[in-house]
């Protein structure tokens, strides 16, 4: 495993739309550990490939929360349901220090993908952990949370904001 350096913004890389996965192997796997080993010392709760200079679809993340799932390693994620209630709450992105935001997201959401061999999971989140998975797919979409947020806020980033 390696630390990967993360890529901040305005690299053009950000912007750019990520392509499936369609081989599952040794190197998917390297750039999973890879993922899961920078997001941890960087610290934050969630990266997206494109955050290392990978345009390909994979998220990792992990809410830190007591009661969560733990490390959760997802492959060509994709939201299948939404709640209809949305919430505003703070979010921040390690490709984008200093700066953190209130974007509204949806409360609770239904994500299906492959896991790091190919085999389908599917993931029904609430409340933070789901606010992680909605700002983590944006990334594959070449979406930042500064283009939907609300408000905008300069210097020392909230506890409990996303990446």
């Amino acid at each position: 495993m390696a630390i990967r350096v993360i890529v901040k913004n305005p690299d053009p890389i950000l912007r750019e739309k990520c392509k499936q996965v369609t081989k599952f192997n040794k190197n998917l796997h390297k750039l999973l550990d890879d993922m899961a080993e920078t997001m941890y010392d960087a610290p934050g709760v969630g990266l997206a490939a494109p955050q290392i200079g990978i345009l390909k679809r994979v998220i990792v993340l992990d809410s830190g929360e007591e009661d969560g799932p733990g490390l959760i390693e997802l492959v060509n994620p994709e939201i299948i349901k939404t709640s209809t209630e949305k919430e505003i709450g703070p979010e921040g992105c390690l490709s984008i220090p200093s700066i953190s935001g209130d974007v509204n997201r949806f409360k609770a959401i239904t994500v299906k993908g492959l896991d790091r061999n190919g085999n389908e999971v599917e993931y029904e989140a609430e409340d933070f952990l789901a606010r992680i998975f909605q700002h983590e797919i944006d990334h594959l979409n070449g979406i930042l949370f500064t283009d939907i947020a609300e408000t905008i806020y300069e210097g020392e980033q909230p506890n409990n904001v996303i990446d």
